[in-house]
C-alpha cells in the first residue's frame, strides 16, 4: 500500500459508523475509487465541509490495486461548487453527469472522462440563463461519449449509408445511433424531426454553437439522453454497503419536476 495523491472530485458519499463515511471519488490518475474516511464526523475532523458532493480538490489516498476500498488520508480542497446548488436546474444537471461517471467510468486512469466531467460542471456553472439544460445535455453525451458510448449521427447505424434530413430521422437507442430509411422500416424506434435531429448533432459537437431550446424541446432532449444512458449503462452497481440505487439522479433530471408549468 503506498500514499498517492491525485486531483478528485467527490461524487457520493455514505454514512460508514458513527465517525466515518464512505466516498465515491472521480480521480483523474486512478478512476472511480471507494475510500474510507476516518473521523469525518467528528467535530474537529480535518476534513471539514471538504468532502461535500461535487468537491474538487487533491485527494490523498492509502491505496492498494488488490482493494475495492482505499483509505482517504486528506483532501485538499480546490473549490466547493457550491454556486451549482443555487439554481436547481444546474444542480440537477451536475448531479446526472456525477452519477454517469459514477457508474460508468472503470477504476482505472481514464483522464480524458475526468477532463470532460470537469468541463461540463465548469460549464454548468457558467450556463446563461435558461440554457442549464441545453448544457447539461450536451455535456451528458460528451461524456458519455468519451466513455466509449457516442451516438452515431452522420451515417446509419446499422449499414454506413448517408442520412436524409429532409423529414423525421429513425434513432435507436438501442443500436446506439441514427437509422436510414431502409433500416427503420415503417416502425422506427424513435422518430427524431429533422430539426431535432440537426439539434441532437449540434449538442454533440463542443466547438458548436449551443442550440436555443424551448421547454418542450428541452425535455424530449432530456428524455432522449436519459433513456440513452439507462440502457447503456448498468442500472445499478456494486459498493462497499451493498447495492446503490437506480440512475436516481438521472431520473430526477429528466423529469424536470423543478420547471413551472
Amino acid at each position: 500500500m503506498s500514499l498517492v495523491s491525485t486531483p478528485a472530485i467527490v461524487l457520493r458519499t455514505y454514512r460508514y459508523s458513527e465517525t466515518s463515511k464512505i466516498v465515491r471519488l472521480a480521480t483523474r490518475d486512478y478512476g472511480v475509487q471507494s475510500a474510507i474516511a476516518k473521523g469525518v464526523l467528528r467535530p474537529r475532523s480535518p476534513f471539514g465541509a471538504a468532502l461535500e458532493t461535487l468537491s474538487e480538490g487533491v485527494a490523498q489516498l492509502y491505496h492498494k490495486e488488490t482493494r475495492e476500498l482505499q483509505t482517504l488520508a486528506a483532501f485538499d480542497v480546490i473549490q466547493l461548487r457550491r454556486d451549482l446548488a443555487a439554481d436547481l436546474g444546474r444542480f440537477a444537471g451536475a448531479t446526472a453527469l456525477a452519477e454517469v461517471i459514477l457508474k460508468m467510468a472503470p477504476p482505472a486512469p481514464l483522464p480524458a472522462a475526468y477532463d470532460a466531467f470537469i468541463q461540463g460542471l465548469d460549464a454548468l456553472a457558467g450556463a446563461p440563463a435558461g440554457q442549464a439544460d441545453a448544457v447539461a445535455v450536451r455535456w451528458l453525451w460528451l461524456v458519455v461519449g468519451v466513455l466509449g458510448f457516442a451516438p452515431q449521427l452522420d451515417t446509419c447505424v446499422r449499414d454506413g449509408n448517408e442520412l436524409s434530413v429532409s423529414g423525421t430521422v429513425a434513432f435507436s437507442i438501442a443500436e446506439g445511433g441514427a437509422l436510414c430509411p431502409s433500416c427503420a422500416g415503417l416502425q422506427p424506434p424513435t422518430r427524431l424531426p429533422a430539426q431535432a435531429y440537426r439539434d441532437l448533432v449540434t449538442l454533440n459537437d463542443v466547438e458548436a454553437e449551443l442550440p436555443t431550446l424551448d421547454k418542450a424541446h428541452a425535455a424530449a432532449h432530456r428524455r432522449l439522453v436519459a433513456r440513452f444512458v439507462r440502457h447503456h449503462l448498468d442500472e445499478s452497481v456494486a459498493h462497499p454497503n451493498g447495492r446503490e440505487p437506480k440512475s436516481t439522479a438521472i431520473d430526477i433530471w429528466e423529469r424536470g419536476a423543478w420547471v413551472g408549468s
